[in-house]
Order: C-alpha cells, then structure tokens, then sequence
C-alpha cells in the first residue's frame, strides 16, 4: 500500500510535540542516541562506504577514514566529555545581594534542521547531528540531492537506529529544502556555498532562528623559503586531492616567491606520482567529480596558468587529474572563486609581506596554511591575517581536533562546531540566580 510522504509542515510539527514532552532532555535518552549512532556506523558502515563510492568515486579507505572513522571518534569524544560538559558553572555574586548563588546551565534549543553538502555527505550530516542530540533537541536531517546514494542509505537507516519521534529525514531537492526552510526552526545549521548561505539567512531571519553557516573560500598557502620542498609538497599534495579536491578546507592555490615555486612545481609531480601513481584515473585511491556541472566548471579553469601535471579529463566518468598550475595571474578565472576541484594554482609573491597583503586584499577564507620554520612568520601569519583556522605545517588538520572549534569568518562562515563548542551551538546558555526567602 502507498503512503503519502509527511509533508515537511508535519515532520516539524511532530517532531516539535516531542521536544515538548521532554523526552530528549535527560542525559541518557542523549547517549542512548549517540551510541545507537555509533551502532550504525560500524554494524552498517560497508552500505555507506558503497553509497559514498557510487556518488563520488571514494576508495573504501578514504570513505572509513573521512567519513566513518571522524564521525565515530567525534561520537567517542563526546560521549566521554559530556556529563563534564553538562554540568553548571557556578558563577560569584556580587556583595550586595547577600546569601545567593548563580551559575549557569545548558538548555537545549528545541528543533534543529541541519542541512548537509554532498562533498562529505555522511560526515558533513552526522557530525552537526552530534553536536545537536548530545545537547538534548530533535532534529531535522536535510542530506544532499546531489549525492543521492548516500542520501537514500541515510534515510533509510537513520530512523531504524535513532528515535524517529525526535529525528527525521527529508530527501529531496530545492523544492523540500524551500519548503522546510520556510518552517519555524530553534536553530538551522548548514553547510555548503555563500550564495545558499544567504538564502538559508533570509529564511531564518523571518522567526529569527540563529544561524551556523558553514561555507568555503579560497583557502591560500603560503610556503617559505626556508622550507622543507619534499615535505611540503607530500603534505600539500595530500590535502589538496583528497576526495579529488572537493574538500572545503582544501589547500586553494600556493603563494611563494619565484625560486620555491619552481623546485615545488618539480615536488608536487613526484608527490602526485607517489599518492596516484602515472595514471591516477587506474588509482583505486582517487576520487570523482560529483557530477558534470561541476565537471565543466573545473574544465574552464584549466587555461588559467602554465601546465605543470595533469589537465587530462574524462567527462564521461567525471574524471579530472591531479593538476599544478603555475605562472598563475591573481586575474585569471581560477583565482576568482573556490575552485572546490583537482586544480592546484600556484601564484608567486616577493615575499611574506606582500603575501599577507594578497590574503587581507581577498575574502576572509576557511583555513590559511603555512609551510615555514620561521617562528617570526607563524606569529605574523597569526597575528596579521584572519581565517576560519590556521593549519601550520600540515593542512585539513586542524578540522580532525576535536577539542577546536571549526567554522568560518565573514564570507568563509559564522559559528562553529566539533566538541564541545557544538554543545555551545546546539544550547542556550541559561542565567540562574537563587536567593533564599528567609
């Protein structure tokens, strides 16, 4: 027998009604949530593994590594945190009140949408799902039309394990993410690009639903003179191309003076050939394009500077190869957006000062990546430019900490999560004082 879908209106609603019953507030209906997570990550983690291979080309092993693995260790750490977490601050009070006590508690915020990209669409969906049921609300799971395999085992697996009177799935596309963001929400979280960020902001602005926007930006590297080349380029190369570069928080382009620039255009190529060997469309370890737009955006990008590796496309399969582009005009269509691609830029400068100058003369971005072993430069890159993080020495790491916040700044994103920090997203941080009568 056919039944007609809940319409997003309902699924609030329903879910709503439970948040008022209280169930989702004690501890234990929260951990018993998260460990039932966990339960599904590891019984029926080699369905997502298959889902996430059919959307995006992942290995087996990126998809455990990046996908299954951090969501699991960030179920772990909180789940060893959260009581501590938790638990009332108290606060002093000043002499003119008398004989009175204040703290302060976290109360959870009632329904949670979280809306997931699909570059890391199991990840980038559990992991602000944490955050949001360790800190005690429902939640509304929005997955990406645009990774539909790995949409269709979450919908399908989610309401098996968690409790489906407080956390539900909405499939679909433009019309349903519409739909629900025209629903009454305690807070939206989402992720992806500034131009739906902006659309997600004017739809919260109508109940004044607090926001996390957690967008991208072109994130730059800068490498010193002084710098180990081989490790730099290893550890470049690594970031870069992870999930065929379609990471937020992948290194964007590299900024270095002229002579660094050509030993580590010589660098990467043997660092590409190590990670993907001659061919890496025969690498069982390198990734697609999601789909053919995105395709022939990366493709149009490729003019942009002087060959170095790569180039080399295959529309029919979404492959797109490892490329390094030096002699890289600032001008030049691939240093006009995120480039959320394979495609390296290499751009050179005089020096630091004139890189910190091309940083702050750009869009605040995610992440800012260092390769030196100046103790001067690492305080001024800190001290003088402003990013979401800044990795030194070893991008996309600083996103595996738990116990630091990840988010973004101006264009790059507001708020943050992981740890912690999502407890303080997901909870109002609520005021008590106490005073006795007698």
């Amino acid at each position: 027998m056919n039944t007609i879908p809940e319409q997003p209106a309902d699924t609030v609603a329903r879910l709503r009604a439970t948040f008022r019953t209280g169930r989702t507030k004690p501890v234990e209906w929260r951990t018993t949530q998260l460990r039932r997570l966990r339960e599904m990550l590891t019984e029926r983690g080699g369905e997502l593994v298959d889902a996430l291979h059919a959307d995006l080309g992942k290995s087996s092993a990126e998809a455990q590594r990046t996908e299954i693995g951090f969501t699991v260790r960030e179920i772990d750490h909180t789940l060893d945190h959260l009581a501590e977490w938790l638990r009332p601050e108290p606060a002093p009070v000043p002499a003119h009140l008398g004989e009175a006590t204040a703290r302060t508690q976290y109360d959870p915020l009632g329904v949670v949408l979280v809306i997931a990209p699909w570059n890391y669409p199991a990840q980038l969906l559990l992991t602000p799902m944490i955050g949001a049921l360790a800190a005690g609300n429902a939640v509304v799971a929005k997955p990406s039309e645009l990774a539909p395999a790995t949409s269709a085992v979450l919908a399908r697996l989610l309401p098996q394990y968690l409790d489906a009177d407080a956390v539900a799935v909405v499939e679909g596309g433009i019309p349903e993410t519409t739909a629900l963001l025209a629903e009454r929400f305690d807070h939206i979280f989402y992720t992806g690009n500034g131009a739906v960020g902006r659309i997600v902001m004017t739809a919260a602005v109508q109940h004044l639903t607090p926001v996390t926007l957690e967008l991208g930006g072109k994130s730059p590297v800068f490498v010193d003179r002084d710098a180990d080349i081989a490790t730099v380029a290893a550890r470049l190369a690594a970031g870069k191309f992870l999930n065929a570069g379609q990471t937020c928080v992948a290194p964007d382009y590299v900024l270095t003076d002229p002579e660094t620039a050509r030993a580590l255009e010589t660098a990467l190529v043997t660092a590409i050939e190590a990670l993907y060997g001659a061919d890496p469309q025969a690498s069982a370890e390198y990734g697609r394009i999601v789909n053919e737009r995105h395709f022939d955006r990366l493709s149009s990008l490729l003019d942009s500077g002087r060959l170095v590796i790569g180039g080399q496309g295959d529309r029919a399969t979404k492959y797109l190869a490892p490329t390094v582009l030096a002699d890289v005009d600032p001008k030049s269509p691939v240093m006009q957006e995120e480039i959320f691609g394979p495609v390296l830029p290499i751009v050179t400068v005089a020096d630091l000062d004139e890189a910190i100058e091309f940083i702050n003369d750009r869009d605040k971005p995610l992440a800012l990546y260092a390769f030196t072993e100046s103790d001067t430069t690492k305080r001024r890159l800190a001290d003088e430019t402003t990013s979401g993080g800044l990795g030194i020495g070893l991008p996309l790491a600083h996103l595996t900490v738990s116990d630091l916040p990840f988010g973004g700044v101006g264009e790059s994103g507001m708020g943050n999560y992981h740890g912690r920090y999502s407890i303080e997203t997901f909870s109002h941080r609520k005021a008590i004082l106490e005073k006795a009568l007698s």
